[in-house]
């Protein structure tokens, strides 16, 4: 992904939510934590260590249903909105970082029932 694009998917999800619920996590808080993965999320490979610092971090901030629920969903509508993600990799990712999620990301996780 050209810098524009990473520019572009940092700005498309800081607008696309900007009325997330009240919480510690936000998708402005999403982005800067999954920024780092764009490479990875569009060519695949080895996750980079900034990537995995991002993902614990948003793992680790992300310590309430309301919290995990609008990580959720910022995350599927990145996956819906950003062409070029490769679906397999964004999945696969938590695992690769040392991180359990209770949920797949994918555009047809039903966020509301994330716990």
């Amino acid at each position: 992904m050209a810098f524009g694009g990473k520019a572009a998917l940092v700005l498309l999800l800081c607008v696309m939510v900007s009325n997330a619920a009240e919480g510690a996590v936000t998708c402005q808080l999403v982005v800067s934590s999954l920024t780092p993965c764009a490479s990875y999320l569009t060519r695949g490979g080895q996750a980079p260590n900034a990537c995995c610092s991002g993902i614990q971090s948003l793992y680790k901030a992300a310590t309430t249903t309301t919290d995990r629920q609008t990580a959720c969903r910022c995350m599927e509508q990145a996956a819906n909105m950003v062409p070029g993600i490769n679906l397999g990799a964004a999945s696969s990712l938590p695992g690769k970082c040392g991180v359990t999620i209770p949920y797949k990301i994918s555009p047809t996780t039903d966020c509301s029932k994330v716990q």
